[in-house]
């Protein structure tokens, strides 16, 4: 039997942004690891983003094992619709 294996989550953030904070909380909440890229320090992580984001410019925007999740609305209606541990879930 092979052991469980980690979520991959990645969050676009930036600086100063109540939204990105709220989405991570709720990360830290589920104990889940994630790897944060702030794309204020850097133009092409913020052109990186819009383009795996399918072109929305905001953040946070999150990604959960490759999938686009959205931003800090869009995982907190998956957590309410109680499909945000099923996706965690590896």
């Amino acid at each position: 039997m092979t052991a469980p294996t980690t979520p991959e989550v990645l969050i676009y953030t930036g600086p100063a942004c109540a939204y990105c904070r709220v989405a991570k909380q709720l990360l830290d909440q589920k104990q889940v690891a994630y790897t944060e890229i702030d794309i204020s320090t850097d133009p092409q992580l913020r052109e990186t983003m819009v383009e795996k984001a399918g072109g929305r410019k905001t953040v946070p925007q999150i990604f959960i094992n490759g999938q686009h999740i959205g931003g800090a609305d869009d995982l907190r209606a998956l957590e309410s619709a109680g499909k945000l541990d099923a996706l965690l879930a590896c």
